[in-house]
């Protein structure tokens, strides 16, 4: 080890699968342990891997980020006992996965002076979690570093190039409106898998714990500027679960409501298709039909659009929690992907189900989620 004079710094770490394995995580800060000041902030997605994939993954992030600020002693605070105790020697490292991990982990404590590991409770640990989980949602990687104090450079005009960011490759310009779409929970009507529209139904008991789910989620993840509701009840039942949580209020746009189903309204598939044969068949490939009495796919598409369009324009660059039904949340899907009408008959959705659809200022728009239940 060598001697220096680099900043004390405490690195927290945090990393998750949602499955063990499945679609996995990590998030590391950096903050001066003097004051508690954040110089480093790293999060990623890392595929599919196993919890303590994730751990190890941020663990080597964060002792790289406080070694590419110069650090000399490092107090590393993690939930996870295991990476804990194997980084410490108390405990073997025995899974071939873990093994080069653990060893790329030891090779850069070794270019510090000092690090120590030491186990916090995961509620400790709340801003390295947040970046885990942002990395589990397919949100776009931190990659912050900075050391303090720096001086700040003057804002270049909004016109000027270096003003604008690009999300990477797809070459969209500007910060997107990240729109997290959650469908409502459970209703009597979709355990018996009828037709639910303007039909106003409100949760059961499951629909209303999927709801408090949802919203402990969406609590940890923070940062989001405002929640936005359709205004029927099962989807105003899930979003005050969620304003709640997140200590915001519920503002509802009647361009989020269901389709109309006419009278197919409370009907199961098989008793619309024996209602109105010749026409439930081709309404399912054809959206510019309508059910007796309700409402096209093409029409939900328009106001639809609509509603883009005003979140869009009232939240520029903000996170918004869209609570909706299946077909708002399809369209907004599909108007992000720029795809046709099969995605409306070939895309899944689950109830309290999470998808995420950005939308850019320069009209670019891409989709980072879809058909998250994790958190059930």
């Amino acid at each position: 080890m060598t001697s220096g004079s680099g900043p004390n710094v405490v690195v927290e770490v945090d990393g998750g699968s949602r499955g063990n394995p499945g679609p996995a995580g990590y998030g590391a800060v950096v903050f001066d342990a003097a004051d508690r000041t954040v110089l480093a902030e790293r999060n990623e997605s890392i595929g599919v891997a196993t919890n303590n994939v994730a751990e190890y993954r941020g663990l080597i992030a964060g002792l790289t980020a406080a070694a590419e600020l110069g650090a000399r002693a490092v107090a590393v605070r993690m939930d996870s006992k295991l990476v804990v105790e194997q980084m410490s020697g108390r405990w073997k490292v025995k899974h071939p996965d873990m093994i080069p991990l653990a060893r790329r982990a030891g090779e850069l404590a070794a270019g510090f002076d000092s690090v120590t590991y030491t186990w916090i409770p995961r509620a400790d640990n709340s801003h390295a979690d947040r970046l885990a989980n942002e990395a589990m949602d397919g949100l776009a990687p931190t990659d912050l570093a900075r050391t303090a104090p720096v001086a700040a450079a003057p804002a270049p005009p909004a016109s000027t190039p270096a003003a604008k960011s690009a999300p990477g490759w797809t070459g969209a310009l500007g910060k997107p409106t990240r729109l997290l779409l959650l469908r409502h929970g459970q209703t009597e009507l979709s355990v018996e898998r009828r037709y639910s529209g303007r039909g106003n139904p409100q949760l059961t008991e499951v629909g209303l714990g999927q709801a408090r789910s949802a919203a402990a989620r969406l609590a940890a993840r923070g940062r989001i500027a405002a929640v936005v509701s359709s205004p029927l009840g099962r989807a105003r039942q899930t979003a005050e679960a969620a304003g709640s949580a997140l200590g915001l209020p519920v503002h509802v746009h009647e361009g989020l409501t269901e389709t109309d189903f006419g009278q197919w309204e409370g009907l199961t598939f098989a008793e619309a298709s024996a209602h109105d044969p010749d026409l439930h068949r081709r309404w399912l490939s054809d959206t510019s039909l309508r059910p007796p009495g309700g409402e096209s796919f093409d029409e939900v598409r328009g106001r639809v659009e609509g509603v883009r369009d005003d979140l869009t324009r009232d939240y520029p660059g903000q996170n918004v929690l869209i609570v909706s039904h299946v077909t708002p949340i399809k369209t907004l899907l599909q108007l992000a992907l720029d795809v046709g009408p099969s995605l409306l008959y070939r895309l899944h959705l689950d109830l309290a189900s999470l998808s995420i659809a950005e939308f850019y200022p320069d009209g670019g728009a891409s989709v980072r989620l879809v058909n998250d239940t994790s958190h059930l």
